[in-house]
């Protein structure tokens, strides 16, 4: 299986630097053959701006794409967006993201998570039981959509608690479960190695990846990818190898994206 990193992101995002060239360069050192641009998608009412671009940037940030594609022909060069699964623009996703702007692939994402009529940040909000499970049943919608080609950090509320429980064991069940039924892929995710350590009764670790999950993953018959999330040239293959590894350890099995993304190219 090729080097490849289908996961980064660019100035665009606010909390990223960098160019789409520079990360495809730094790629080409790095010796990856194929590789993803992936900023977190624009929405036409333009929402989250703190953290993605405005819908009138699309048209620059595919030019980019393309532009890097042309004067780095050696890598494989991926367009694709990071997404929340925002219900009433699921016919934007898939009609002028998938359709008229043929990104190559889509990554479902809950950075947020819907809830009563609102929106958690998922990073710090899912911290009881109510809040979980609408973190859950948000993933699972998202990979009954079929809309993405793998679900970025399912994990990510290892940001919230510190230590395992019957209600993370429960909730992690459901989101493999759906992950098998749909045969969607979940992403081992290298940008929680570069967060801060968190402290628990078993010692430091990273918010995510969070063995217990990946643990409980190898109960179930799913696929995984590992991927840096870069924000910086610098880290465009950091974390990968060491995911790679876990994913070795747990005898979880690495999904091959490429003839996939590739079959229409």
């Amino acid at each position: 299986m090729p080097l490849v990193n289908y996961h980064s992101h660019t100035y665009r995002c606010k909390h990223a630097t960098g160019e789409v060239v520079e990360f495809v360069e730094a790629a080409s050192k790095a010796g990856l053959e194929i590789f993803g641009i992936s900023d977190h998608a624009a929405f036409p009412d333009d929402r989250w701006l703190d953290v993605r671009m405005r819908y009138e940037e699309l048209d620059n940030y595919v030019e980019a794409v393309h532009a890097a594609q042309r004067s780095v022909p050696q890598v494989q060069v991926l367009l694709s967006m990071e997404c929340e699964y925002v219900l009433e623009f699921k016919n934007y996703l898939e009609d002028e993201l998938l359709g008229k702007r043929q990104f190559d692939y889509l990554i479902g994402s809950g950075h947020y998570t819907p809830y009563q009529g609102g929106w958690l940040n998922s990073f710090t909000d899912l911290n009881c039981i109510s809040h979980l499970k609408a973190y859950t049943d948000y993933l699972c919608q998202m990979m009954e959509s079929q809309l993405f080609t793998f679900i970025a950090h399912p994990d990510l509320f290892g940001c919230t608690y510190l230590e395992w429980n019957a209600d993370l064991d429960s909730c992690s069940r459901e989101i493999l479960r759906t992950a098998e039924e749909t045969r969607t892929p979940l992403e081992i995710n290298g940008n929680g190695l570069r967060k801060k350590l968190l402290n628990t009764s078993v010692g430091l670790r990273p918010p995510y990846p969070w063995r217990p999950f990946w643990e409980l993953a190898s109960e179930f018959n799913i696929t995984v990818v590992c991927n840096s999330d870069c924000h910086n040239p610098s880290e465009v293959v950091e974390g990968i190898s060491e995911n790679m590894a876990l994913a070795n350890t747990l005898g979880l099995e690495v999904a091959d994206l490429t003839h996939f993304l590739l079959i229409s190219k």
